[in-house]
């Protein structure tokens, strides 16, 4: 039985122009066959378990060959498989898409053409300039730019593109730069006229030079600008300066490492023009024995007080409740209580009211909250005498809130909710950011994060932050960092996600800081 196969456009680079229906071939994916040029960040959408093949090259040098690659998609849809072919860019638009098409489509193997964002048209967008403008253009073409300069006749007609065509847009054409606008040049257009150099177009690391076509190829040498970038020639340049908006954005040039599972509340980074790197070092699992989550949920209405410290136990504590036969009946009588806003949120999401949600979002703040809803206990005794009190929560978890309880002649019941495990996840991609300088704030929402980060990264993970601004959620998490031997820069006040994000963008604005 002969599989599928999707030939997919990633797009650019910036991993919001991957479309919706390339998202949903990679997730229903059994084989991943993909590109060094794209955004490897999209791969963390795979929630399954599916191979991975990393086909690309970098630097012209090839992990496979164009033959390898061919085969390697005409096997694995033999064996059944669905295969996503995930390129960079536009698959169609010099991504040697067709020449796979063709393999299948010989082999009789079903296939899929999934359009992508073509650098071409993303980068100058990105840059501020539009390929085609009523006052300015009204044509452009798509050349590749990396035709070897030794051959003895050109594939491309130099004398029809050089005036025939108002934007001329170049690919892969850094090194032959200088080659392409002598050409130009010789078949008439016009020295003076504006041309772009985009590299990197759409990422955080986007370098925009603009000059004239006589005078660019000096400039390039002098920015030491490198593969891959995209060349621009044509009036239409001149917009630039006025549209240029991805380089005006508050926060661009931030690339921000996020260490847990999903980025769910860092996207107001990403929305002042912040690249968010995922990788995850702390992945949120079931307990290992259910037994004393049951014993607690038989006995529920037995509680005078339920307290959720995070919107993973409030995931866990109710999906048990109904894997048990049960549902928010069970609480009637019981009060809710929500350790921060987002924990409030998601028990607010099943229907339930929440009594009291502490000023300050930790152990401390618990305390103080409920010390001061119980002044006095039953009969005047101990505060919390009398007080029946139940508290899900993560494996690994500080003992002050529920001695305190006891302290106060309260009985709490404490249980095993979720843990956190070490994911097996490979730090090959991220070490290379770091050694390159292209990670400029690293986050850690707990110790555990960054504890799994130093595991992960081995020998290299402290001289990998040592010129890396670092984030933390609160003193426990900054404490594991301090004890380490690194500095934190950015610690909120209050320990949510969305306090850091806050403090992060005060942080960068007051250091007008980029990498």
């Amino acid at each position: 039985m002969k599989g599928k196969v999707y030939i997919v456009g990633a797009g650019p680079g910036d991993i919001g122009l991957f479309t919706v229906k390339g998202l949903k071939c990679l997730q229903n994916a059994d084989v991943v066959v993909y590109d060094f040029h794209l955004n490897a960040q999209v791969l963390n959408y795979v929630s399954h378990d599916a191979e991975f093949i990393y086909a690309g090259k970098r630097g012209g040098k090839h992990d496979m060959t164009q033959d390898m690659i061919n085969q390697t998609l005409v096997e694995k849809a033999k064996e059944g498989k669905t295969i996503c072919r995930l390129k960079g860019g536009d698959p169609f638009v010099f991504g040697r898409g067709g020449e796979e098409a063709e393999v299948l489509a010989k082999e009789g193997i079903e296939f899929e053409v999934v359009p992508g964002i073509s650098s071409a048209i993303a980068a100058p967008a990105y840059a501020g300039i539009p390929l085609t403008h009523r006052c300015y253009s009204s044509s452009f073409a798509v050349v590749p730019g990396y035709e070897d300069v030794t051959k003895k006749e050109s594939s491309i007609d130099w004398a029809r593109l050089a005036t025939g065509v108002g934007t001329i847009v170049f690919l892969m054409t850094v090194k032959n730069i200088s080659m392409v606008c002598q050409r130009l040049i010789e078949n008439g257009r016009n020295p003076d006229t504006p041309v772009a150099v985009i590299r990197w177009g759409t990422r955080a690391d986007q370098n925009t030079l603009v000059s004239t076509l006589r005078n660019i190829t000096e400039l390039v040498k002098e920015n030491e600008i490198k593969p891959p970038a995209v060349m621009v020639v044509g009036e239409v340049v001149k917009l630039r300066e006025t549209l240029k908006w991805y380089e005006n954005r508050p926060l661009f040039g931030q690339r921000i490492l996020v260490t847990r599972e999903h980025a769910v509340g860092f996207e107001p980074l990403a929305d002042l023009g912040a690249e968010i790197i995922e990788f995850r070092t702390i992945e949120i699992v079931p307990p290992d024995d259910w037994t004393e989550m049951d014993r607690a949920i038989e006995k529920i209405d037995s509680y005078n007080w339920l307290i959720f410290t995070s919107a993973n136990g409030v995931k866990f504590f109710f999906q048990r409740l109904m894997d048990k036969d049960k549902d928010i009946r069970e609480l009637k009588g019981v009060k809710i209580c929500a350790v921060g806003t987002k924990t409030a949120s998601a028990i607010k999401h099943h229907g339930i009211k929440v009594d009291l949600v502490p000023d300050k979002f930790n152990a401390e703040g618990l305390i103080e909250a409920f010390s001061q809803q119980n002044s006095s206990g039953a009969n005047g005794g101990p505060a919390l005498q009398g007080t029946k009190i139940l508290l899900p929560r993560a494996e690994t978890a500080r003992e002050i809130f529920p001695q305190k309880v006891r302290e106060l002649g309260g009985e709490i019941d404490v249980f095993t909710a979720y843990k956190t495990v070490k994911p097996e996840v490979h730090g090959k991609r991220l070490k290379r950011f770091l050694k390159e300088g292209k990670i400029s704030i690293a986050t850690f929402t707990s110790a555990a994060t960054f504890n799994n980060y130093m595991d992960i990264m081995g020998e290299d993970a402290l001289g990998l932050l040592k010129d890396v601004t670092i984030a933390v959620i609160g003193p426990v998490t900054a404490k594991a960092v301090e004890k380490a031997g690194l500095t934190v820069h950015i610690m909120p006040e209050e320990a949510t996600v969305d306090a850091m994000v806050k403090e992060i963008i005060n942080w960068v604005s007051k250091n007008n800081t980029s990498y």
